[in-house]
């Protein structure tokens, strides 16, 4: 290498030919990734690389497990916070082998990152110092690029916008309008909602968007944001759909929210699988809130539910509380609890309501409580005495339960 010269001082037609030039000044095999890991360009007539970059170039972007591991180790942190080169030893178990990594940036935001496979010797002294040159050669190209995309990312938003609010009513026409953008839609499909503590504001957006981006269990095809929501439209990876791939996907951006941002989404919910009917994603997006809405009168009992079909009874309440306020209907068994509670400041209502989650198991019903079964089983009678219940009748019970439920949504008479 020529000390005196910049080898990255002029215009590339293409970030092919600045990575190929990159790979020729440091004699190394060579990947450029945007922020999110996909694929840009890659250095051509690399006879050494290793499994990591084999599967990059193969899936044009890298996996998810090394992802991961990057993660884990802190590499990904460092390159978020540095704008030197950053050395990272080989990870065998994901198949990645030495490198020297840098971030391409624009003040404070990484637009992208160089990856430099060490083949035969380290990278040192003046080969660090053209790497730095070299990413920032690569930020201009990158920029350009960026302005590109961010124009195709704004019409596919509208167009998501417009299917989430029902002003494209045939499939054609959805069709025409995603064909107009380069989007390919998938054959099968998801509403996920996710809500958040706060409004999402521009300092959680980039970190929701390289979750979404980096993820390789669902494809993300649309995404919005709709003050503490997050709105995605989701579809498989492969040919096939699996309810289980996008629980797991749903899951997995809680966690790594927290565990990499600490901005965990409060809770969330998602619509039934779709085949292929876009008109239907206005409905799918009202199931996905109406889930969400059940989850938040009801926490701790619907936790890990996120499908309007795994409720059960849950998602028959709003009906029946509909009904319920309709008809001016109320359970005098529980009134009479109430009533009792209220003058004696007991909490029989909430005893019951216990008793009947844990499946009118006594001993279990008294550890939640932190009673003795003795003191259980006593207010147990005491509840039978007061209200006139049966506590051996299967209808009265179920019936209870269901109305215990509502007095939940509909007063905040339980204690």
């Amino acid at each position: 290498m020529n000390e005196m010269r910049d080898p990255f001082d002029g215009t590339f037609d293409s970030l092919e030919t600045l990575v190929d030039a990159i790979s020729d000044v440091l004699q190394c095999p060579v990947t450029l990734e945007d922020a999110n890991h996909r694929l840009l360009a890659y250095s051509s007539h690399d006879p050494q690389t290793d499994p990591a970059r084999i599967a990059t170039i193969i899936g044009r972007r890298v996996p998810e497990k090394v992802i991961n591991s990057l993660w884990r180790d802190g590499v990904i942190q460092q390159l978020i916070s540095s704008d030197e080169p950053v050395r990272i030893p080989a990870i065998h178990d994901v198949g990645l082998g030495n490198r020297v990594a840098i971030s391409i940036r624009k003040n404070d935001h990484v637009l992208g990152y160089i990856w430099v496979l060490e083949v035969e010797s380290k990278l040192t002294g003046l080969a660090l110092q053209q790497l730095k040159k070299a990413a920032q050669a690569a930020r201009t190209k990158l920029l350009q690029l960026q302005v590109h995309k961010r124009k195709q990312q704004e019409g596919i938003q509208e167009l998501f916008w417009k299917l989430l609010t029902g002003l494209l009513k045939s499939q054609s026409q959805i069709r025409e309008h995603a064909a107009q953008l380069q989007l390919s839609l998938p054959s099968a499909y998801q509403i996920i909602v996710f809500r958040f503590a706060e409004e999402i504001n521009e300092t959680l957006n980039p970190h929701i968007h390289y979750l979404i981006t980096t993820t390789q269990r669902v494809r993300i095809v649309c995404s919005a944001a709709d003050r503490d929501q997050l709105i995605l439209l989701a579809g498989p990876v492969g040919k096939t759909a699996s309810k289980q791939d996008f629980a797991d996907f749903i899951q997995d951006f809680m966690q790594r929210m927290e565990d990499r941002f600490q901005a965990a989404p409060v809770t969330a919910g998602a619509s039934a699988l779709i085949e292929g009917d876009y008109t239907r994603v206005e409905a799918s997006f009202r199931e996905a809130v109406e889930v969400i809405r059940i989850k938040s009168q009801f926490p701790d009992e619907t936790r890990t539910i996120f499908y309007s079909e795994d409720l059960g009874f849950y998602r028959y309440l709003p009906g029946m509380l509909e009904q319920k306020r309709l008809h001016n209907i109320g359970n005098p068994h529980l009134n009479r609890l109430w009533e009792y509670d209220r003058e004696h400041r007991t909490c029989m209502l909430k005893t019951l309501e216990v008793y009947l989650t844990h499946d009118c198991n006594v001993k279990d019903a008294a550890d939640h409580l932190h009673i003795h079964v003795n003191t259980m089983n006593y207010r147990l009678t005491r509840i039978s005495e007061i209200a006139g219940i049966d506590l051996k009748n299967t209808d009265q019970k179920i019936s209870l339960y269901l109305d215990l439920k509502l007095e939940r949504i509909d007063s905040d008479r339980i204690c």
